[in-house]
């Protein structure tokens, strides 16, 4: 159940701007959106970290604006704690299914959400 606060609707604006294709294409706008402690495990298995991430995001699923977009849904939050909110929701992207989880941090009261971690976990095509 989402507990709609303040921080947990910036959470989900920052992960939905992660999916933009402009975002994805650009280093200097998803800079921003990720911490600099950032890591990822994706949908393939693949540990990610900040820089690799960030060197290899133009290149990945959903970066370009005529290919297949990520398409969210139920997306959901809970504020863990001050500064720490938990996202969870699916995507679908060209017919692939998956369940995501995600940690944003705001580290001071002047600071952006940042995507702190991220897992990604394939749903089969025969699953509800």
């Amino acid at each position: 159940m989402s507990r709609e606060t303040d921080e947990v609707r910036e959470a989900i604006a920052g992960e939905l701007r992660l999916m933009d294709p402009k975002v994805r294409a650009s280093r200097a706008l998803a800079q921003q959106l990720l911490d600099p402690d950032f890591v990822e495990v994706g949908a393939s298995g693949r540990r990610w970290t900040y820089d690799e991430m960030l060197a290899a995001l133009p290149e990945l699923d959903g970066a370009a604006e005529n290919g297949p977009l990520y398409e969210p849904s139920q997306v959901t939050g809970v504020l863990l704690a001050p500064g720490l909110v938990h996202l969870t929701y699916e995507t679908t992207r060209d017919g692939n299914r998956a369940r995501r989880s995600s940690l944003w941090r705001k580290q001071s009261a002047d600071a952006p959400w940042q995507m702190y971690y991220h897992q990604a976990t394939p749903i089969p095509p025969d699953s509800m």
